[in-house]
């Protein structure tokens, strides 16, 4: 059985206080949930302050982001040990935000991704087409094109750690989201391309979570597929409130 995964990106919000209480407030309302790994990415500002607050609980902390090189003169980049000395134990890699607005491409994102897992970090890798591949019918093209250029170079232990995130591009903070059969539909697609790259048996072990506008009122339906392994939650993260209902929705 693959244990439910849900990670909640803040993005750019958040003040420390402002963080402080979300998760005081989100361990408060998520107490004696099990069976659910739930993670929070904050703004790197934050990581310390996060990662301190939450030790010895079940909530873990992802950097938004990283560099794949460990150090040298990279002004305003955060390497992979700097997260881990931050407290992070997992990362978002290749996040749509990160492809569209920052030049991100399959080959920095391949770097990316092997530096971080090599570093021990769990990557939480994002791939997902925009609104105008998918109404030309490229959804499965992208899609190979993104796992198998991403996933490049990854050996077979490695990538048994690494959780695929399938976000279509027009499902984030747009309010649309894919429906449970489009979801499931990609993710059963993904699956098979992680089990021709690597095996069956590490397709099967892998988690692929899905993430465009999730929130309370859609994650149960999303979780009845069986491909569907959780989450990747943008805005609905913000408030502990609906972070802890969508938590409490994969239990």
């Amino acid at each position: 059985m693959r244990i439910p995964f849900i990670a909640g990106n803040w993005k750019m919000f958040k003040t420390t206080a402002d963080a402080l209480q979300t998760v005081a407030d989100l361990l408060r309302l998520t107490e004696g949930v099990e069976g659910v790994e739930v993670v929070v990415a904050p703004s790197f500002t934050l990581l310390r302050s996060v990662s301190d607050a939450l030790v010895d609980s079940p909530i873990a902390v992802a950097g938004q982001d990283c560099f794949w090189e460990e150090q040298g003169a990279f002004t305003g980049e955060v390497s992979p040990g700097m997260l881990s000395d931050a407290g992070c134990s997992h990362v978002i890699i290749g996040h749509s935000e990160r492809r569209q607005y920052f030049g991100e491409t399959d080959e920095t994102v391949n770097k990316k991704l092997k530096s971080a897992v090599a570093a021990g970090l769990t990557a939480i890798l994002c791939i997902g087409e925009t609104l105008g591949e998918r109404e030309s019918g490229d959804t499965f093209k992208v899609l190979e094109r993104q796992v198998g250029n991403s996933l490049a170079g990854v050996s077979m232990p490695q990538a048994e750690k690494i959780v695929l995130a399938y976000e279509p591009v027009w499902a984030i903070g747009t309010g649309r989201t894919a429906t449970d059969d489009q979801a499931q539909e990609a993710h059963a697609f993904i699956r098979g391309l992680v089990a021709g790259i690597f095996s069956p048996t590490v397709a099967e072990a892998v988690r692929i979570v899905y993430g465009g506008s999730v929130k309370p009122g859609n994650i149960a339906g999303l979780m009845s597929r069986p491909d569907i392994d959780g989450a990747l939650v943008g805005g609905a993260s913000l408030e502990a409130e609906s972070f802890a209902a969508v938590i409490r929705h994969l239990k």
